[in-house]
């Protein structure tokens, strides 16, 4: 694919898909996940992103990720899959081979984890990923890690072909937009909550978790956006509202780590809607039965009003 029809793809909502685990949490049930991901699409999903931080990336060994990615691309049929990476440069090179053999369209670059960073560092590499493939990137943007700056160099780059900004701030966000000369597609990576203002400063895009069990609601969101039916996108988002609120809640006990109810959140979700969810792994927990009980009512509430 080349990297202008890649942009044209990635222009509306991209699914960010959870990797299904045993009961145990030991396996992954590829039987389940391709199952998933053929229900999303066949609901309308163009874009697919396996091995994002809804996947649970950084508890998945090296093999499961290469795996994980085949099996989405096998079932994703003619839907774009941009397979998630991160880690070292040799950790990231690696998978990128993996996954140009099994045939992904795009690669989504998360910004290496790790004590000690330097500015000149986070550029190089970059650049070697960048150098290392032909196929179109997607830089993620979540923190500070990312800056402007780099965003602006990088952007140079043919291959770069979006920018995820997850960055829950739409004054730098409009900034970036204006300042980067570069030729990419941007997406709101805080999905459907702030989807509409976004889109204001330039967003064309947006990922979305919710996605994965709430298709038809989440692309109704996006046709809204494309119209410019301001009024109809604030009612969907209003509507979707609760669900993503209770995912950027610390969950269950005494956690007062921020979102982590996301990724349990979704997979429960997708056990509403009779797929299979299944469990977290370690460091994340499932949903306490009080936070069940109010996801069944936000997810009844969105699939009766849309």
């Amino acid at each position: 694919m080349g990297y202008e029809e890649l942009k044209d793809s990635l222009r509306g909502v991209a699914f960010t898909n959870p990797t299904p685990f045993s009961e145990d949490r030991e396996d992954v049930l590829h039987d389940e996940l391709a199952r998933n991901v053929e229900w999303m699409v066949d609901r309308g999903a163009g874009v697919v992103i396996p091995c994002g931080n809804t996947g649970e990336y950084y508890s998945l060994s090296m093999d499961e990720r290469a795996e994980v990615v085949a099996t989405t691309v096998e079932a994703a049929g003619d839907a774009t899959v941009v397979g998630g990476l991160g880690g070292s440069t040799k950790s990231v090179l690696h998978l990128l081979s993996r996954y140009e053999a099994a045939g992904v369209d795009a690669v989504m670059v998360m910004h290496p984890v790790h004590t000690y960073v330097h500015h000149e560092g986070i550029r190089r590499y970059y650049e070697r990923i960048l150098e290392a493939t032909d196929l179109g990137v997607v830089l993620y943007k979540r923190g500070p890690e990312l800056t402007a700056d780099h965003l602006a160099a990088l952007a140079e780059y043919d291959n770069v072909v979006a920018v995820k900004y997850a960055d829950n701030d739409v004054k730098a966000f409009s900034q970036a937009v204006s300042d980067v000369e570069g030729d990419v597609v941007w997406s709101n990576g805080i999905a459907e909550r702030f989807a509409p203002s976004f889109a204001i400063e330039g967003a064309e895009a947006f990922t979305t978790g919710i996605g994965n069990f709430v298709p038809e609601q989440v692309l109704a969101l996006q046709d809204a956006l494309r119209d410019e039916d301001w009024e109809e996108a604030r009612r969907v988002r209003d509507l979707l509202r609760p669900y993503e609120d209770l995912r950027e809640e610390t969950g269950r006990g005494d956690s007062d780590v921020a979102a982590a109810n996301n990724v349990p959140a979704v997979k429960y979700g997708q056990e509403l809607a009779g797929l299979y969810g299944g469990p977290v792994r370690e460091p994340l927990v499932d949903l306490s039965e009080a936070d069940r009980e109010r996801a069944e009512a936000y997810y009844d509430r969105i699939v009766s009003e849309v």
